[in-house]
């Protein structure tokens, strides 16, 4: 399809579809807003069903569908248009319970409701040049070659996880990926990465089963990402240096990280996918970094053991701590996974949530630590706030997180290495995270790696230029693709 109606000196219009899962449509917002803010148009596309979910776990009595998240950031002059797709799912099938299906959903069908509503937005807006889509998305190239758009894939992961992803193949070849008895010495031929053990790969990378939904959208997903004009990445040049080197050699690749709603605190654009409990009150009368934050994020469900242990755990330590448990964190129709009395028994030493504001809470000078599953979006907001981590991986890039934060960084310690923990060694962790040694040596390390992120977003550090230098290039790949009008 013909699209020249761009001028040299006139902003882009692109089109944004978020990944519908939590720590996937926090980066986009933030991105978007961030686009905008430099003159950007941007159309922001969120599901039906996650934007239901944002509209009721804001107004549980009155969830309005024609509300429209952006509505506040465009009083700061900002041109964000919203709209939404269908995933295929009816509103009230539950996405969380019939994981897979959802997924088999995502890799066939939902591309045919994606073409459709972008053909029929370059139909209607005509100076749509870009087409910004989550990596994980498996058609975005087709989409994008279709209606002759530049495409821009958004990784919202550190860029070792990409990097492994995007080496499938050398990973099978070596026998470390995919194989009858998978290798495990290290992993020393992957560009740009000097040397990785196989536990510390993404968990699908670890897998014996590869032919699962997942896997086969990874398959998909990855061959798509070599097609595409650009790749930004959510994370920092100076912290993973030799790989964003070693994947620019291959594609354009821009580390513009960490990508956070302006001045970090939260933002006017409601991302949440549950209602937020407000906890500030609570830590407010708690002594100056004494309360542990412990949350296991959107997504990654726990076994109740787990949970069991965990608990406790916390219970033995002694330590105050807010523990995030979403209702479904065992599994939808699981919802009594406490020990019995442990409400009763930690009086006002732990407050139990089922969903918060991350940033308002570990922002608080009460807090601590902050007791994770290694989610990209806690990890770089734990820096932020100069915390010290306590690794819990589950699930997908949270093992390979955990090397970046344990192994490379040192700022944060392992839960444990073994297959079950045990309540003994989460109390001795949570105090030797809280008040022992290990806690201030990587206490002191999270305020240099602070430093790091602060100067990568500051006016002339890489982050920033990397930004300015991707604005730039995507502009003059439009000039090129579509001519000026």
């Amino acid at each position: 399809m013909e699209n020249n109606h761009y001028h040299r000196n006139q902003n882009p219009h692109v089109l944004m579809m978020a990944y519908p899962l939590q720590g996937h449509v926090i980066p986009f917002v933030n991105l978007a807003l961030k686009l905008a803010s430099y003159g950007f148009t941007i159309t922001f596309i969120n599901t039906d069903s996650i934007h239901q979910q944002i509209t009721k776990a804001r107004q549980p009595t009155n969830a309005d569908d024609g509300e429209d998240i952006f509505a506040e950031a465009r009083k700061s002059d900002l041109d964000i248009r919203y709209t939404t797709v269908s995933d295929g799912f009816p509103l009230l099938f539950d996405r969380s319970l019939n994981h897979d299906q959802f997924m088999e959903g995502l890799l066939h069908d939902f591309s045919a409701h994606a073409d459709e509503l972008v053909g029929r937005l370059v139909n209607s807006h005509p100076e749509i040049s870009c087409l910004i889509t989550d990596t994980f998305y498996v058609w975005s190239s087709v989409i994008a070659n279709k209606y002759n758009l530049v495409s821009i894939s958004f990784w919202t992961e550190p860029a070792l996880v990409l990097t492994l992803y995007y080496h499938l193949d050398l990973l099978r070849s070596h026998g470390h990926f995919d194989s009858a008895d998978n290798r495990e010495d290290a992993i020393d031929y992957i560009p740009g990465v000097r040397s990785l053990k196989p536990k510390d790969m993404m968990s699908y990378l670890q897998a014996k089963d590869t032919s699962t939904v997942v896997h086969r959208i990874i398959y998909k997903a990855f061959a798509d990402v070599k097609r595409v004009d650009f790749i930004i990445c959510n994370t920092v040049q100076e912290l993973e240096s030799e790989t964003i080197s070693a994947l620019h050699e291959k594609q354009p690749t821009y580390a513009i990280g960490p990508i956070f709603p302006p001045g970090f605190t939260k933002g006017v654009v409601a991302t949440s996918l549950w209602s937020e409990s407000e906890c500030t009150q609570w830590l407010g009368n708690k002594p100056r970094g004494s309360v542990l934050y412990a949350s296991f994020g959107s997504y990654a469900h726990c076994s109740k053991n787990d949970i069991m242990e965990i608990a406790t755990g916390l219970l033995l330590s002694e330590v105050s701590f807010i523990w995030v448990l979403r209702p479904d964190i065992v599994s939808s129709d699981e919802h009594d996974f406490l020990p019995v009395g442990f409400k009763e028994n930690i009086k006002d030493r732990g407050l139990i949530v089922t969903w918060c504001s991350q940033i308002d809470v570990i922002s608080h000078p009460a807090i601590g630590g902050f007791f994770t599953h290694c989610g990209w979006n806690s990890i770089l907001e734990s820096i932020w706030c100069s915390l010290p981590l306590l690794c819990f991986p589950l699930l997908t890039d949270q093992f390979t997180n955990r090397k970046l934060v344990v192994d490379d960084w040192r700022i944060g310690i392992n839960l444990c290495d073994k297959k079950s923990i045990t309540k003994e060694e989460v109390s001795d962790k949570v105090n030797g995270l809280m008040s022992g040694k290990p806690g201030d040596e990587a206490r002191k390390n999270v305020k240099e790696v602070r430093k790091i992120l602060e100067n990568a977003i500051s006016s002339d550090g890489s982050s920033e230029k990397n930004f300015t230098r991707f604005i730039d290039d995507v502009k003059m790949k439009i000039v090129k693709r579509c001519g000026p009008a």
